[in-house]
């Protein structure tokens, strides 16, 4: 697969360099703004236990980015290989452990 080609522009983001994949845009936007906001409250999470050198809470704190960005698709399977049911089953299935 070429890093050029139509479908490679939906599916990565290129920063400074580094490909990212982007968030499967199936997704509903109230979705996606819900999983969003769980990912930069977790990130700060994140942030805030290596301030304070908690080892347990900067796992938990890791854990929830993960979770989050996995229901975005932008991590584990690929969004594009998957069914759009199961993207959106994906999507939910974070939602719920993150509420």
């Amino acid at each position: 697969m070429s890093e050029n080609s139509d479908n490679d522009d939906e599916r990565w983001l290129i920063v400074k360099g580094r490909r990212w994949r982007r968030t499967d845009p199936t997704l509903e936007p109230s979705v996606i703004e819900e999983l969003k906001g769980h990912l930069g409250a977790a990130r700060n999470a994140v942030k805030q236990a290596k301030k304070r050198g908690a080892e347990n809470d900067l796992a938990e704190a890791r854990q929830r980015v993960n979770v989050a960005k996995h229901g975005l698709g932008e991590r584990g399977e690929y969004w594009w290989e998957m069914s759009v049911e199961d993207r959106r089953q994906r999507a939910e299935t974070a939602l719920n452990e993150l509420r």
